[in-house]
């Protein structure tokens, strides 16, 4: 049997010698410094080295353990032979990586609910036009974001806390930034820590806010990495997870796990009479038109499958951006910029396959929890899981 130690230093050297190839795979990392070595290698040796990897994951003893490590092992060999240059077709990067089988959306459903949205929106012009316009009423300004955040922040991880517990010295700071391709993200610092990035490019909408928060803090993705860190490195002494990789399969479990997480809290019913309400109040805004963008947003909840369709026209099919940017606009019911911040997330490289984590994962996720309720959660919080065993 290979020592756990001697796997963990392999797996998080091999690691950071495909970060050097491909910055931003490693989205996280709190290990030993000798162990982050970003020297760049000739990429015929990664490969010799994430195939010899695979090999040794075998000799783990821990089933648990030896099947994550197997998983994630498989995608490092692809990340390598990308690196490589391996012309590896599109939907066969989102599988080899992510273990999950890229999904086409229904244009036929996509048409239901824009006609629904569009039925929806009060007033006059076009229908990203009405809506923009409610947006607009229910936007919080830049800055006063972290005011109205404070409250959300102090539920959410009070609830957090009751339902699934939280280890202790859990904590997180959130910054401000301009200029991503994403709306929020969560950066796992290690000893149980996060920074949350919540991007202001584009409005940010207190209907969206808790929902935001969840995801990103409690119990989503801060929860989560502090959960696992108390647990499998702490406690079991898996050191793997001091490390979190972007292009892996950890990713569906992650993202499915941070899409549910306000659902796991609250219901829908409860989350409607919080924005209405005192977060309404919080705010300083109409409750008449948060309970209106709310509507909206749960019909637009039904085109949570756009963004990934637009990478398999763009990747898979071969349309041209243009097309593509046709395409999020009309189907995403969005405006200009909030289509182009969308072909911006698709077309990053470390993000291009990303993007199939969110809608299959959620779906993942939910049946774990129709299945098992909360308990199931507090499984996906602490326990390392792959998307083949959700599927199982």
């Amino acid at each position: 049997m290979l020592p756990g130690m001697q796997i963990a230093e392999r797996y998080a050297r091999l690691a950071h010698a495909l970060d050097a190839h491909r910055p931003g795979f490693i989205d996280g990392y709190a290990g030993p410094d000798a162990w982050a070595d970003r020297t760049p290698r000739p990429a015929a040796d990664l490969i010799r080295e994430a195939a010899d990897l695979q090999a040794r994951v075998q000799d783990v003893a821990e089933p648990e353990r030896r099947e994550w490590l197997a998983a994630q092992a498989r995608a490092m060999h692809t990340v390598a032979r990308i690196i490589a240059g391996e012309a590896v077709p599109y939907a066969q990067e989102v599988r080899d990586l992510y273990d999950i089988e890229p999904t086409r959306a229904d244009l036929a459903a996509l048409d239901a609910s824009l006609q629904a949205m569009d039925a929806a929106l009060p007033g006059a012009g076009t229908l990203e036009q009405r809506r923009s316009a409610l947006r607009d009423c229910v936007t919080v300004p830049v800055s006063d974001l972290l005011r109205v955040a404070e409250p959300i922040l102090v539920e959410l991880r009070t609830r957090t806390q009751a339902a699934f517990g939280l280890p202790d010295g859990e904590d997180f700071q959130i910054r401000l930034v301009t200029d991503k391709p994403w709306g929020g993200y969560n950066w796992p610092l290690g000893n149980l820590k996060s920074l949350i990035e919540l991007n202001t490019d584009l409005p940010v909408a207190l209907t969206g806010l808790p929902d935001l928060l969840a995801h990103e803090g409690y119990p989503g993705h801060h929860t989560e990495h502090a959960t696992k860190e108390a647990r499998l490195v702490r406690e079991l002494g898996w050191q793997e997870h001091h490390l979190q990789l972007l292009n892996a399969p950890e990713c569906v479990v992650s993202e499915g796990v941070a899409v549910n997480a306000l659902r796991t809290l609250m219901t829908r019913e409860e989350e409607r009479d919080w924005l209405t309400g005192d977060l309404a109040r919080v705010a300083g805004l109409d409750p008449q038109d948060v309970q209106a963008m709310l509507t909206v947003n749960e019909l637009q909840a039904n085109l949570k499958g756009v963004n990934a369709e637009a990478a398999m026209r763009l990747f898979e099919d071969g349309h041209p951006e243009a097309e593509v940017l046709d395409f999020l606009r009309h189907y995403g019911g969005v405006d200009d910029a909030r289509a182009r911040k969308s072909l911006e997330f698709i077309t990053q490289p470390t993000l291009r396959a990303y993007i199939f984590t969110y809608p299959v994962g959620a779906e993942l996720v939910k049946g774990v929890l129709d299945r098992e309720g909360t308990a199931g959660f507090r499984r996906l919080l602490r326990e390392p899981v792959t998307p083949g065993q959700l599927r199982g």
